[in-house]
């Protein structure tokens, strides 16, 4: 503004104003609301939590998965140990950082790649309780539900694993020590096959035998005996109701320990014979490996193991292994609660098995659609003469065979180098 026109009195309270300006009132702000605050998350301390031994027996369909046992590299199938620990630790029933040993991990019986099983154990220390050790001990501790076991682990396993039952153990039981017998079973068909000669071969096998030629060499496990005790070699017709009928039959083999592949050497050879392509007698011959203590029957002695293919691993399952019941008392989430567990894990496998039954139905059709066109192969059910040309179809299971032209007899094929011979280089090699 022009000052130079105010008067004296005007200039005055100018300056007061400039001196002391006016001050103004602004309403303070509202609080704010206070934010609800979330309730801290408990942490999970599974160390907190008491433990107990126990043996989980279980099944799984072996076609999906690349062996029973864990594998420390990458697979490019996934472990049925390692989903089933992973199924363990993400229960929060054992320590996923302490790994298999961190929980005293045991198995029975090693199933390979394809190998399927219906009474599979393990041993292992898991967590016993849902209450904390302290909160479990106090002198006015609230009851605290069991661990339902099966329900929790067939909760999160895939459905081609299922838990049947546990059993709690001593601290000193073993999954592998303590079975007592184990029982595998071979599927197969007898379309082609002289069932009656297979039974004859099968016979053969029962007692303790030495089975080198009948099993496939590991030389990092530096086996030097191979003897191994039969107490059961059957074969039998399948029942109808009981997942087969018609002409499927099925092998029973029963004894305490198995060599690595033994069982589907053992049905390599069986279906040679059931082919008429090897006499039952080659069993025994397979079996006469001792130079210093031979068979004295005529029987060829048979040191090194001839040149074969073993079986197909599809229909292999080991079926059950067997406990003494004072170290294992087995039981099921119904033993501790309201009986749903049980029926539940029947339906679920009733299911498995329509689905499957449908699958084998469906096949069969298109099997019937395109026999309107191509005849089936003519049946050589007969042995072949000497050089005489084929084609030979040589019999794997699971629907698989192998086609050649001239059979060559299982002793007169090719041997593979001594057991001797193959630990010894296996330690050079490794440089012990």
């Amino acid at each position: 503004p022009n000052y130079d026109s105010w008067t004296r009195e005007q200039l005055i309270a100018r300056l007061t104003e400039l001196a002391h300006p006016p001050t103004t009132h602004t309403p303070a702000a509202s609080p704010p609301s206070p934010t609800p605050t979330a309730k801290p998350k408990r942490e999970f301390t599974l160390s907190a939590y008491p433990t107990q031994k126990i043996a989980l027996k279980f099944s799984y369909a072996g076609a999906g998965y690349g062996g029973l046992a864990w594998q420390a590299g990458p697979t490019p199938l996934p472990t049925v140990e390692a989903v089933l620990f992973a199924a363990l630790a993400k229960a929060r029933l054992v320590d996923a950082a302490g790994g298999l040993d961190g929980c005293g991990w045991e198995r029975c019986g090693r199933t390979d790649r394809g190998v399927s099983a219906a009474g599979q154990v393990v041993s292992l220390y898991a967590r016993s309780s849902n209450a904390p050790r302290a909160a479990a001990d106090g002198p006015a501790a609230a009851p605290v539900r069991p661990i339902r076991y099966l329900h929790t682990l067939n909760a999160v396993l895939p459905p081609s694993i299922r838990v049947h039952a546990w059993a709690p153990v001593a601290p000193g039981f073993s999954a592998r020590f303590a079975c007592r017998a184990r029982h595998y079973k071979y599927f197969f068909s007898a379309r082609g096959l002289d069932v009656a000669a297979m039974r004859a071969g099968a016979a053969h096998l029962v007692g303790e035998h030495d089975f080198r030629n009948l099993c496939k060499l590991d030389p990092a496990k530096q086996l030097t005996s191979f003897r191994r005790r039969i107490a059961r070699a059957d074969i039998a017709p399948m029942e109808s109701g009981s997942g087969g009928g018609g002409d499927m039959h099925v092998l029973d083999l029963i004894g305490s320990a198995f060599l690595y592949n033994q069982v589907r050497h053992i049905m390599a050879v069986l279906f040679l014979i059931g082919a008429r392509l090897e006499d039952p007698s080659v069993v025994p011959a397979l079996l006469n490996v001792d130079a210093n203590a031979p068979r004295g029957d005529g029987t060829p002695l048979v040191p090194r193991k001839p040149e074969y293919q073993m079986a197909d691993a599809l229909p292999l399952v080991l079926w059950d292994c067997a406990y003494a019941s004072e170290d294992a008392a087995w039981r099921t989430d119904d033993d501790d609660g309201d009986g749903r567990g049980a029926a539940g894990l029947h339906a679920q496998m009733a299911g498995l098995v329509e689905r499957a039954q449908v699958e084998a139905t469906l096949a069969e059709h298109f099997l019937a659609a395109a026999a309107r066109y191509h005849a089936p192969a003519p049946v050589r059910l007969r042995a072949p003469g000497k050089g005489e040309r084929g084609p030979w179809d040589l019999p794997l299971g699971g629907g698989t065979a192998r086609r050649e032209g001239t059979y060559v007899p299982l002793l007169e094929r090719k041997r593979l180098e001594s057991v001797e011979v193959v630990n010894a280089r296996w330690l050079v090699r490794k440089g012990k």
